[in-house]
């Protein structure tokens, strides 16, 4: 099992972290002004883990960080620290959701629609070219000149490029923060932005209300998982039972709805023994 690290070793590639520091305004406008290469003002506070939901039987996301400058533009910012090979469609279903929230009902123009940035920073490579920064606006394909202007912008930022040449030594330097948020890292900072960011950081670490906050996350993450793999037991031992009466005839739709609702390990491990012995379906319902 992996041990969980202490607060003070995260760093900003921490969903938990990047949460707590970048819930605070200036570090934020900050963060957006080092990745956009200039200065963002905010008109109110990030809203960290928000939620989208259009309706409960479609797939809700939640932002990392979410915020609004002064002139509308509306940014979504991801810190993502494990592998996964869906992000660029993530980021697509991500533009989608949040675009639904941006526009209220009743307005006459969709170019009253906000534009909008996805940022997703990640200490891999998607791309596997090498750079520190890859941003995406659709263009058409007979006509390379011609943008769509549809004011949806996506950026993926990689911890790892090797491209020093072609991007801000401030945006490196934020980039190698993000996977090593230490002191040591912060004094051989140059820019004044990262100092700053630095500083709600260090802040965020030794804030007892956030240590609290983040054991609490680390006891229902462990909770979760407890209970799922004994959901898991569960739906496998309900499984076992519904194979072996099945085998010995076909089981009512009620029957099997009761079994498979079952979530009492010993319950069900009764029921498997009974199952195991039973000649009939009406033997096993008597002993049940």
């Amino acid at each position: 099992m992996t041990k969980k690290k202490p607060l003070k070793d995260l760093s900003l590639m921490n969903r938990f972290l990047f949460a707590e520091v970048m819930d605070n305004p200036e570090a934020c406008q900050d963060m957006l002004s080092i990745i956009l290469r200039k200065d963002i003002h905010l008109t109110s506070m990030p809203q960290t883990e928000k939620e989208h939901r259009v309706s409960p039987l479609i797939r809700s996301i939640r932002m990392d960080v979410f915020s609004i400058s002064e002139e509308g533009t509306a940014y979504d910012v991801e810190a993502q620290d494990s592998w996964r090979d869906d992000l660029e469609k993530r980021s697509r279903y991500y533009q989608s959701l949040m675009d639904t929230s941006l526009l209220e009902s009743g307005v006459d123009s969709y170019n009253e629609l906000n534009d909008s940035y996805i940022i997703v920073i990640t200490d891999y490579d998607i791309f596997g070219e090498g750079k520190y920064c890859y941003t995406f606006r659709a263009r058409c394909d007979e006509a390379g000149n011609v943008t769509l202007k549809d004011g949806a912008v996506r950026i993926f930022l990689n911890t790892h490029g090797t491209n020093d040449a072609e991007v801000p030594e401030e945006l490196i330097e934020f980039l190698h923060y993000m996977e090593h948020s230490t002191d040591a890292a912060a004094e051989h900072a140059d820019s004044e932005r990262m100092k700053r960011i630095h500083t709600w950081v260090r802040k965020a670490k030794m804030s007892e209300a956030v240590g609290m906050r983040y054991m609490r996350e680390l006891e229902e993450k462990s909770m979760a998982r407890k209970e799922g793999r004994m959901e898991g037991r569960a739906e496998g031992e309900a499984e076992a039972v519904l194979k072996l009466l099945s085998s010995i005839e076909e089981v009512p739709e009620a029957l099997k709805l009761k079994i498979q609702n079952q979530t009492d390990e010993a319950v069900l491990l009764k029921w498997l023994m009974l199952a195991a012995k039973a000649e009939s379906l009406e033997d096993f319902m008597k002993a049940m």
